[in-house]
């Protein structure tokens, strides 16, 4: 039986990876922050233990006879300061690649983000040896690099390690990417920019998971890289919207804009609640109105060729399980 640690494991990949792989007979212990989600993952028969990934003994208890470490740990909000997210997002992934070495961990499989790619230009077809911005869209993605950064030299420490970078993960127990989406659309009407042209991809959370287990039984060669991770299928913004809510069965209410004013809008709004700190988030940012109007794709060729990746899910599949659980929920997460 293998020993494993996920890390993030009361968020939403992180507890569809403990899931899997209690379901596979893995000895799975979880680590996260939420005791409620805690507690749903013991009565499954998985270990859990609250920690927080900026507290190097928390850390260091949790890998202690762990083979693979899943890490998934992140800080991943919309908003926040640069310290918040350096401290959770590069911080902790020191402690786990510090930790994970010293307790002799047999592998780590790290969550990234193709968010590093992000520069606020639609961009097709981006593979993993493309040049990155020069600056991280935002604070999220500025650490997230730095993160990987500190992989790679646990990498080059001895530690054997690969990262995957999974574009715009959804399914059943998702509360951010359809939910935000799903607010905004029940208020004021989601955002269209160029009539909802804008290519990108999705990635159903099963497919991810798949991802992560082929990270743990790649070969040695295959160590020490990062792999773009999508459900390989491009599609434009507005047909994924008209494609989620049919299945929804709910009215689809767009609001097209132009993009430059409101890009400008987002700007000013940044700026008034970062000197506004009381104001908390804004209604939206440059990065949130950016992503809706701009292209980006992945290309899958590394994954597929050293890691054996083939998306199982399609999307419409992924859609379909979505709305279903979705449903089953009632509104209670809106």
């Amino acid at each position: 039986m293998t020993n494993a640690l996920v890390t993030g494991a009361t968020g939403f990949l992180g507890r569809h990876m403990c899931m899997r792989l209690s379901e596979l007979g893995w000895n799975v212990t979880g680590m996260g922050r939420n005791e409620e989600v805690g507690a749903e993952l013991q009565a499954r028969g998985i270990r859990f233990l609250r920690g927080d990934l900026r507290e190097e003994s928390a850390v260091d208890r949790a890998c202690a006879r762990q083979e693979a470490v899943f890490h998934c740990g992140a800080l991943s909000s919309p908003w926040g300061t640069y310290r918040q997210f350096k401290s959770v997002n590069v911080g902790g992934t020191t402690n786990v690649v510090a930790c994970a070495r010293k307790q002799g961990v047999k592998r780590l499989i790290h969550i990234s983000t193709p968010s590093i790619y992000f520069d606020y230009r639609a961009r097709l077809g981006i593979r993993e040896s493309d040049p990155l911005p020069a600056r991280g869209a935002n604070a999220y993605a500025a650490t997230k690099l730095l993160a990987e950064k500190v992989v790679m030299q646990g990498f080059a420490d001895g530690l054997p390690a690969l990262i995957l970078r999974p574009r715009a993960i959804f399914g059943p127990l998702d509360s951010t990417l359809f939910p935000r989406l799903m607010r905004v659309n029940d208020s004021r009407g989601i955002p269209m920019f160029g009539g909802g042209s804008a290519m990108l991809d999705l990635t159903y959370v099963d497919n991810v998971v798949d991802a992560m287990l082929l990270g743990w039984e790649a070969p040695e060669e295959a160590l020490g890289q990062a792999y773009n991770i999508t459900n390989g299928e491009p599609i434009p913004l507005m047909k994924a919207l008209e494609m989620l809510y049919a299945l929804l069965g709910t009215p689809l209410r767009t609001k097209r804009l132009p993009y430059s004013v409101v890009y400008g809008l987002a700007a000013f709004m940044e700026l008034s609640h970062r000197m506004l700190p009381m104001l908390g988030e804004p209604p939206f940012t440059r990065y949130s109105i950016a992503v809706l109007a701009k292209s980006q794709t992945l290309d899958l060729t590394l994954a597929r060729e050293k890691l054996g990746y083939k998306p199982r899910i399609g999307l419409r599949e992924g859609f379909l399980q979505f709305a279903e659980w979705w449903k089953s929920q009632g509104r209670s997460l809106l």
